[in-house]
């Protein structure tokens, strides 16, 4: 796979980010108060770092393979905690800087796509794009269980 400089500079870029977010995810995972947001900034941080090997791969060369799935339904994960006080805030501090990120780096997927020549490119980050709004959802359900948005 060939890549133009343009496209190596945006796919560096979503790579920072996604860098980012790994590093976010594990140190909220570790920051988090109630036992349910640590594995649910964990299970999004595993996801970040598939993206991140997905970027790399595009980097390095690698045509993207991207199968789209449609996931089984699910119940909904039952979010409710039991902090309370202080601890409460740091976790919906944590979700609110979270749920901003996941914003943030869904809409830089949103520009680059358009600027890659690739179809499989564009359909590989188009994925990722996503996954990353899966992820604003999933935390926005646990704000909202707990009356933090």
């Amino acid at each position: 796979m060939k890549l133009n400089e343009k496209e190596k500079a945006l796919l560096n870029e979503l790579k920072t980010s996604e860098q980012l977010c790994v590093t976010k995810y594990q140190k909220y995972a570790e920051d988090a108060s109630d036992s349910k947001l640590q594995k649910l900034f964990t299970k999004i941080g595993d996801g970040e770092t598939k993206h991140l090997e997905s970027i790399n791969s595009m980097l390095a060369g690698t045509e993207p393979t991207t199968q789209m799935k449609k996931p089984a339904p699910k119940a909904p994960p039952d979010y409710k905690s039991t902090v309370k006080g202080e601890q409460k805030k740091q976790d919906a501090y944590l979700c609110s800087d979270a749920l901003y990120t996941e914003k943030h780096v869904s809409s830089e997927y949103n520009t680059s796509l358009f600027e890659f020549v690739d179809p499989k490119v564009r359909t590989a980050l188009n994925h990722i794009q996503t996954e990353e709004q899966n992820h604003g959802d999933m935390i926005y359900n646990y704000m909202a269980a707990n009356n933090m948005y």
